[in-house]
């Protein structure tokens, strides 16, 4: 792995406009620089420089779109005789390097306390980020474990948990207090945090609600949303054939996981000509074995399998007309077609606006309508990624600082 990596490595062209950072990469990681002390036997730092810029660095090595970002920017790979650097691999290979020897700058305590509610990729950025200023932070999460969608909605083949595991434990050396098993907007409200002394709350609930397709037969039992598959597997008896509504990349987690499951005929059903999942994880899906059919769309879930209606497109995607539904025989069918938030912490809390979908309505620096009460991450943006969680959160914890200094110099 280590010869492979400084292989790559040494492949980078150290361009003057690195398009790699400027263009592919949204958090703008400075990827010359990250090779360039890698090279020069400076690791250590190249992966402090990593960790200060995405907390969630090694993260984002395994699960970002690489082929639209950071990698298919790369000036190599644009090359008829060459192939993009492998950019992902050696920043893995730094950051998972350097996680272990992180040892956190605090500020001195400032006396303030911040709740951060949810421990996904959104909270955990602003935690560590907070916790380095000198703030104290209790961390809640309704689930027994850190990492939120990415523990929970990310299958191990892609994100192995003991990093996440890895996390819990850093943030604990860190000063962190974690509260599993205890969702804000049950027994405990957020009232009730700032009437214990919180100076600020974050929201980063993410999103957990299924999308609906709104058919006939949702509710049979042979019929799953994909986010509550995927948070356990093991508790699904899925049959041999299994049909699955949707075409992202969450839809191809769900696929691929059933398959390593033991089912045997997996069908991937999209409603329109385009797949929205990324080229990577179609060839990862085929040579799993799994089928996908493209113009397919909902039209009633059955116990013998969804009745779905064919649409025929032209060749610029305009849809020309619909066929007579037709049955797809499946043991269990899997809806995945996104997610939503859900609604119990706006439902017991006053003065906290949301949009028309659910979603917590902020200004540019994560300011909810409420006072002292800031969210970011896909309880704002909807359903992303992880780095797009860690962009805005950085902007976020900027702000939250600024209010507390003001919040602090005013008394």
């Amino acid at each position: 792995m280590a010869a492979h990596v400084i292989e790559e490595a040494r492949r980078c062209l150290q361009c003057k406009k690195p398009m790699c950072r400027l263009k592919g990469c949204p958090i703008e990681t400075n990827i010359p620089e990250m090779i360039r002390l890698f090279l020069a036997g400076q690791t250590v730092e190249a992966g402090r420089m990593l960790f200060e810029n995405n907390p969630l660095s090694v993260v984002c090595s395994l699960v970002c779109d690489h082929e639209n970002q950071c990698e298919g920017h790369c000036i190599q790979g644009k090359r008829k005789d060459a192939a993009a650097v492998q950019i992902p691999a050696i920043e893995n290979y730094i950051s998972d390097f350097y996680f272990d020897k992180i040892k956190l700058e605090r500020a001195p305590d400032t006396g303030q306390r911040v709740a951060i509610i949810g421990s996904g990729p959104a909270g955990i950025t602003i935690a560590i980020k907070l916790a380095a200023l000198g703030y104290r932070i209790t961390m809640f999460e309704r689930m027994d474990k850190v990492g939120g969608m990415m523990r929970y909605g990310i299958p191990a083949f892609r994100l192995s948990k003991k990093i996440l595991d890895r996390y819990q434990v850093k943030l604990r050396e860190m000063g962190i207090h974690f509260r599993p098993n205890t969702a804000i907007g049950g027994a405990l409200h957020l009232d009730d945090l700032f009437n214990d002394g919180y100076d600020a709350i974050f929201i980063g609930t993410g999103v957990w609600r299924p999308r609906r397709p709104h058919v006939k037969g949702e509710s049979l039992g042979n019929v799953h949303y994909a986010i509550d598959y995927l948070q356990n597997p093991d508790a699904y008896d899925l049959g041999d054939t299994v049909a699955i509504i949707g075409a992202g990349n969450s839809a191809i987690d769900v696929a691929r996981t059933v398959v390593r499951q033991g089912s045997r005929h997996v069908t991937l059903y999209a409603r329109r000509q385009r797949i929205a999942a990324s080229q990577r994880e179609l060839d990862y899906a085929a040579v799993d074995g799994i089928d996908i059919q493209q113009g397919m769309a909902i039209k009633e879930f059955t116990e013998q399998g969804p009745l779905l209606t064919p649409r025929i497109y032209d060749d610029e995607g305009n849809l020309i007309r619909e066929e007579e539904p037709v049955l797809m025989p499946a043991d269990s069918t899997i809806i995945a077609i996104s997610q939503g938030p859900k609604d119990k912490i706006v439902n017991t809390t006053h003065d906290l606006k949301v949009s028309d979908n659910g979603l917590i309505v902020v200004d540019e620096d994560g300011r909810t309508t409420r006072e002292g009460v800031f969210s970011s991450g896909d309880v704002v943006i909807g359903a992303k990624n992880v780095v797009l969680a860690v962009k805005y959160s950085k902007i976020v914890a900027r702000a939250m600082d600024e209010y507390l200094r003001e919040k602090r110099n005013a008394k």
